[in-house]
């Protein structure tokens, strides 16, 4: 196995090649990477990049073959209006193709041609494109080892065989996801950080404790600089870069069930019921594998102070949320009441983003397999590995039951209460399902319930508000609803 004393494990093995390398390639990621639907830093300009690491997985040079380069890049940007510290710079994980010139099945993958530097005269572009580029990345999974500062590793008694056909999917908006001969599915992670990804962490976690409701990792790599990136440390602590999972063929997600329910105002009880059961079993499989804690004053008084927080930015933004400030606050102050008054709360490790979308089933059974547990992908990773309470995850799941009655009623009054009603029977069947997996029905919990349902769609006015206007109505109804208090 290379590594980076290897004069082929990577373009940049000198300080000096390194600064090349980035400093030719900089016009053209400048142009490219704000355009791309996984950016994170949209409506800001990039002014730079710090390399935080260059990898060659295929030679880039002295061949008329494709060539293969790994990219962890800082993408420095300036702060919007108002801005008084500085913006951490984002670290994203980039995979180039690099060829003398590309083959017109690949013209739509074009990032640039390099004017000076390394890889002068040569032709790159977005790799997972390439069939031949995105075949190397499970061949490295299937044969775990370093190569410089990258490390692939695979799950104990897995078999990954070899020659499954690459297939990019084109529906992500925060990752890049390759599906391999309908086995696998590869989940790529461009925005990374220090720390491990939740989305490796947990199913894996869940896998090892014999839970059957996750695809479980097969195979994963990361990266591990080894030194103080310019525009930020990474330190030793390693950044998951992607995840290998078994691909679940034949599936429906919820949310998609969801609606054909409401289409053909169908019963959708029981598969509510089901998709609370395998909630509750994953829960409880998590409080087993990784530790709990408790939440009491001082805790609970920092979540409400962060719904609150979180209220006032969205309604600085969005006007039609300001009449609802005064009742949205008291939902979130009375979690911090019953702490001064002595309650608790349990948390442990919990999904973190969870909705209909997130929830497959197969066929047309009831069975729910449960993935992407990246969490909020904006938020820091050490914010999303903190233990929370687990009604947070019911309320995700509340929440998208109640946005699917909304986006089936849409500009039709008649469908209006039918919807509503819908809506109302699969949230108690959900909840119902809960109880009768986990023995607690998180109706129960009906303030921090509350609390942590007004969070979320303070969140989706925002959302709304910033990226589909004509969906504004569907979270504001909700905000009606819950400020009713």
């Amino acid at each position: 196995m290379s590594d980076s004393s290897s004069p082929r494990a990577a373009v940049a093995t000198r300080e000096s090649e390194g600064a090349a390398l980035l400093r030719s390639l900089t016009p053209l990621l400048t142009e490219w990477l704000p355009r791309q639907r996984w950016f994170a830093g949209k409506g800001r300009p990039v002014s730079g990049f710090a390399l935080v690491s260059a990898t060659e997985l295929l030679p880039c040079t002295g061949s008329a073959a494709p060539g293969l380069l790994h990219l962890l890049v800082r993408a420095r940007q300036p702060g919007g209006p108002g801005q008084t510290h500085p913006v951490p710079a984002d670290c994203y994980q980039l995979l180039l193709g690099v060829r003398p010139a590309l083959p017109p099945p690949l013209a739509g993958s074009l990032i640039g041609h390099p004017a000076d530097g390394p890889l002068r005269g040569r032709t790159v572009y977005e790799a997972l494109h390439d069939p031949r580029l995105a075949a190397v990345l499970l061949e490295r999974l299937r044969s775990p080892g370093r190569l410089g500062p990258l490390l692939f590793q695979r799950e104990r008694g897995t078999i990954i065989p070899p020659g499954l056909p690459p297939r990019p999917l084109s529906v992500e908006q925060s990752n890049s996801s390759v599906v391999y001969g309908d086995r696998f599915i590869l989940k790529l992670f461009r925005r990374v950080s220090p720390g491990v990804n939740p989305d490796l962490e947990l199913p894996l976690a869940l896998a090892r404790a014999g839970s059957d409701r996750v695809p479980a990792p097969a195979a994963w790599f990361e990266a591990r600089p080894g030194r103080r990136a310019e525009g930020g440390g990474e330190g030793d602590e390693p950044m998951t870069l992607g995840v290998l999972q078994p691909f679940l063929p034949g599936t429906v997600d919820g949310w998609q069930l969801a609606l054909r329910s409401l289409g053909s105002r169908g019963d959708f009880t029981g598969p509510a019921r089901a998709l609370g059961q395998a909630i509750a079993e994953v829960h409880t499989t998590l409080a087993q594998a990784l530790p709990e804690t408790a939440l009491r004053r001082r805790q609970l008084e920092f979540i409400a102070s962060g719904m609150n927080e979180r209220l006032e930015a969205a309604a600085a933004a969005v006007p039609a949320l300001r009449p609802y400030r005064g009742q949205l606050h008291t939902v979130f102050n009375a979690v911090a009441e019953l702490g001064r008054s002595g309650r608790s709360w349990s948390a442990q490790r919990i999904h973190g983003d969870l909705h209909l979308g997130q929830a497959l089933c197969a066929g047309d059974t009831d069975r729910w397999s449960i993935i992407d547990f990246e969490g909020e992908p904006a938020r820091p990773i050490a914010e999303r590995r903190r233990p929370q309470p687990v009604v947070r995850d019911i309320a995700g799941i509340l929440r998208s039951f109640d946005y699917a009655a909304c986006q089936h009623a849409r500009g039709s009054a008649a469908e209006a209460g039918w919807a509503r009603e819908w809506a109302e029977k699969n949230r108690d069947a959900y909840c119902s399902g809960y109880a009768d997996a986990s023995g607690s029905d998180p109706r129960d919990e009906d303030v921090l319930l509350r609390a942590y349902e007004t969070d979320k769609a303070v969140y989706e006015v925002l959302y709304e508000a910033r990226h589909r206007p004509a969906w504004l109505a569907i979270p504001m109804s909700a905000i009606q609803r819950l400020a009713d208090v």
